[in-house]
């Protein structure tokens, strides 16, 4: 049977047994909805009782300053212990994912779901700037790895289920169905065959529906009301997405280049490690909150309109530019997309506030589309899944006015990323995670 006919004949509905395919991914979505909405809960929890010992330490004593940084430092250490029991529980693991769906690497073991749980809630809980998404991915491809083999799927389906469930973690991570659904197709599978197509629109669905059960149906960021930018602000945008690109191309080789570093302290344990890089989250952390954790509080506070302070704007990039890298190389479970999504707010509102120095006469976008461009722009250029990163912050922020300067601006970052010979974040982990050497 040639290549097509046999593409053709594993997307027959008959050929795949679709109808047991829907019925795993049913089960499948159930699971990781809860599974996902329980570890989005626990995380919001670990945040709202950090703050509240943040400010309880600004009130007391000096020596008091030391317990966030013992809590960080603790929960890395923590986390590093569980990936030495787990080893495949390190980073975000969709690089993971995706060395299943091209059949380079074996299917995540039943571990991983635990693992990705308690180090996720340990490492980012504590206040390392990591994503929740890359542990409920990697926790979605576990459950439908399970499914597959209790199901007695045949290997293609169950690899297939795998993925669809990823992308069921992806949407429950941030409350975006349709860009867990475009993430499946377009940066795991790179492809729309009905045998993922389907599994995947159910899995994301009733996931997604679970999930909102236990932390309701509203998107992650409220933005108000953003007025859709003039058509003759569109080449501002443009130039702003070039610039968003030179930032992601400097951020993807900081993420490498921090994890070669670590590496090369062979002769240091991975749990100190990841002890002393969360002892300078913490430190750093007593300065000001908003230095740690995934960056929701920061981008909340940017999107929301105000007038911030363009040197503190400029700080916090600076900060959270190297602590995001910092952290990941503490090998952890944890998520890049999260901290890129704030990242990227940082640079819209620091570009938006220079712009309104530099040009006061100009009519230049408002800071909120700003930051909003920003997010898409920067996922595009670091992630290079350019509809995945515009649908993702579309449905975070339920804002549709500014998809024309999210579209021209991210096709921009992406365009700088490709002539500078920059790879996708998660193409580099995977060859890395792979042991092949290429960067």
């Amino acid at each position: 049977m040639n290549h097509g006919a046999r593409h053709q004949a594993e997307d027959s509905p008959d050929a795949l047994g679709m109808w047991r395919l829907c019925w795993v991914a049913v089960v499948c979505g159930v699971v990781i909805g809860f599974v996902g909405g329980a570890f989005r809960w626990c995380l919001r929890q670990a945040d709202e009782r950090r703050l509240e010992l943040l400010e309880w330490v600004h009130s007391a004593p000096a020596p008091a300053l030391l317990i966030p940084i013992a809590v960080t430092a603790g929960g890395a250490g923590l986390a590093a212990l569980i990936v030495r029991w787990t080893p495949l529980a390190a980073g975000s693991g969709i690089q993971h994912v995706e060395a299943v769906a091209r059949g380079e690497s074996q299917a995540p073991p039943r571990s991983v779901l635990p693992a990705k749980f308690i180090g996720g809630l340990l490492s980012i809980g504590s206040g390392l700037v990591l994503g929740r998404e890359g542990p409920t991915v990697h926790m979605g491809a576990a459950i439908g790895a399970e499914a597959g083999r209790r199901a007695r799927l045949s290997s293609a389906d169950s690899a297939s289920m795998q993925s669809s469930v990823a992308g069921a973690g992806l949407a429950v991570a941030f409350n975006a169905p349709i860009g867990g659904a475009v993430f499946v197709f377009e940066e795991v599978t790179k492809s729309f065959r009905a045998r993922t197509v389907l599994p995947t629109l159910i899995a994301v669905a009733v996931g997604v529906g679970c999930s909102r059960m236990i932390n309701g149906d509203r998107p992650d960021f409220f933005a108000g009301g953003v007025d859709a930018p003039s058509i003759a602000l569109l080449p501002y945008f443009v130039v702003f997405g070039l610039t968003a690109g030179v930032l992601g191309v400097l951020y993807s080789k900081m993420i490498l280049g921090a994890v070669d570093v670590a590496e090369r302290f062979d002769n240091v344990s991975p749990t100190v490690r990841a002890v002393l890089i969360g002892a300078l989250v913490g430190a750093l952390m007593t300065l000001d909150q908003g230095y740690a954790g995934g960056g929701d509080a920061v981008v909340q506070s940017l999107i929301g309109g105000g007038n911030p302070v363009v040197p503190v704007v400029a700080g916090f990039l600076v900060i959270r530019l190297i602590t995001g890298p910092l952290s990941y190389a503490s090998a952890t479970p944890g998520g890049l997309f999260a901290p890129l999504l704030a990242l990227g707010a940082l640079w819209g509102a620091l570009v938006a506030g220079v712009g309104d120095a530099a040009l006061p006469d100009m009519n230049t976008p408002s800071l909120p589309a700003m930051v909003v461009v920003g997010m898409a722009a920067l996922f595009g250029a670091v992630v290079r899944a350019p509809i995945t990163g515009i649908v993702i912050v579309v449905e975070m922020t339920a804002v549709t006015s500014v998809t024309v300067p999210m579209l021209a601006a991210t096709a921009a970052a992406v365009l700088v990323a490709h002539l500078a010979g920059s790879p996708p974040i998660y193409d580099s982990l995977r060859h890395r995670m792979l042991g092949d050497g290429r960067r």
